[in-house]
């Protein structure tokens, strides 16, 4: 597949997202193919480890490929996007649940579907370039991929404000939040991976990384744990709007941008998952909402203002006021027969 490259060299299993002028966005096919590859290396002897990466100085991945999943949503068929969806996270518990370490290196943007791919292995780089983010609120879905997991388990409330904002995240930033693992100056890289691939010996990656570069978020925390501790969307903005500094108005600007559904359900689910939630836990709750979204949330709408017709002015269902505890029960609700399921794992394991 051109998009892709999987091969095994030296004591590795090795991934290379090929697509650098679309920023290596994952499509359908590109998740089946890591998913197949999974498969086969988790019981070859062979291969020691993985070793993640992409081609291209802008992006490790920024995102999925949602044309067709869009352009089917706008005729009425769900199904596709609902498959996606489904396979898509299987392949990201296959990834989190990986008996063997997977080095992944993030440069430049992982977003979305690239945090799902870059950031569920045991030795998570980044560099100098990284920008990590899940800002699907802006397009009015929910963090997915596993990133509800990683920002339930943030410190404090860091999970609330990145999942609601998309802030986009540098190395240190990253590190701090529970996204990334270490930091490896780009230059070191090539010869890094080609020590991995000869021996098989993932202590290479501690013993080269290095401490980051000073990040934002950390001077942000004790503004962030005051306002975003509360237990709705509503409650988060009357805490913000009822201070006047320079963090509440950018964080305002931020969230008055994102669907109002979006955000609220993506502060529930936080709450629902907690820091002792599993994977699968938090890839179920997700799917309830992805399962429903092409149809009943501002998905849709969020790629046509973003994507298609680029004016950066979506019509979202519901203002900030409107939004009510059970809109956002309704698309987390249970899917019944729908709920998402993996193949070794009973019915029913899609969230509380």
């Amino acid at each position: 597949m051109s998009d892709i490259s999987i091969r095994k060299v030296g004591r590795t299993g090795r991934i290379t997202l090929t697509r650098p002028k679309a920023l290596n966005a994952l499509s359908y096919e590109m998740c089946l193919a890591i998913d197949a590859a999974l498969k086969d290396w988790a019981e070859n002897d062979a291969v020691a480890m993985l070793v993640i990466d992409a081609e291209g100085e802008k992006a490790f991945c920024a995102g999925g490929d949602i044309a067709e999943m869009y352009a089917t949503g706008m005729a009425g068929d769900y199904g596709y996007g609902q498959r996606f969806w489904r396979d898509e996270y299987r392949m990201n518990a296959r990834i989190f649940e990986f008996p063997k370490p997977v080095a992944s290196f993030l440069q430049g943007f992982t977003m979305g579907g690239g945090v799902g791919v870059g950031c569920h292995g045991s030795h998570r780089v980044v560099c100098e370039s990284s920008r990590i983010a899940m800002p699907e609120c802006g397009i009015g879905l929910v963090p997915d991929v596993g990133g509800s997991l990683l920002l339930a388990r943030a410190p404090g409330r860091l999970g609330e404000y990145l999942g609601t904002t998309g802030t986009r995240m540098g190395p240190a930033d990253a590190i701090l939040a529970g996204f990334a693992d270490y930091f490896v100056p780009e230059a070191d890289w090539p010869a890094l991976i080609a020590a991995l691939e000869e021996t098989g010996d993932w202590t290479r990656i501690d013993a080269a990384a290095t401490p980051p570069p000073d990040g934002a978020l950390a001077g942000k925390q004790p503004e962030i744990e005051r306002h975003f501790s509360g237990e709705t969307l509503g409650d988060i903005l009357r805490s913000l709007r009822s201070e006047e500094t320079e963090f509440t108005t950018a964080t305002l600007k931020a969230l008055g941008r994102n669907s109002p559904l979006a955000m609220g359900c993506a502060v529930e689910m936080a709450h629902r998952l907690g820091e002792g939630a599993e994977i699968r836990q938090a890839l179920g709750l997700e799917y309830r909402f992805t399962h429903r979204s092409l149809e009943k949330s501002d998905f849709l709408e969020g790629i046509r203002a973003a994507i298609i017709d680029k004016d950066r002015s979506p019509r979202w269902r519901h203002g900030m006021e409107e939004l009510t505890p059970s809109m956002v029960s309704e698309m987390l609700r249970p899917l019944g027969n729908a709920a998402l399921t993996f193949e070794d794992a009973e019915q029913g394991e899609d969230g509380k």
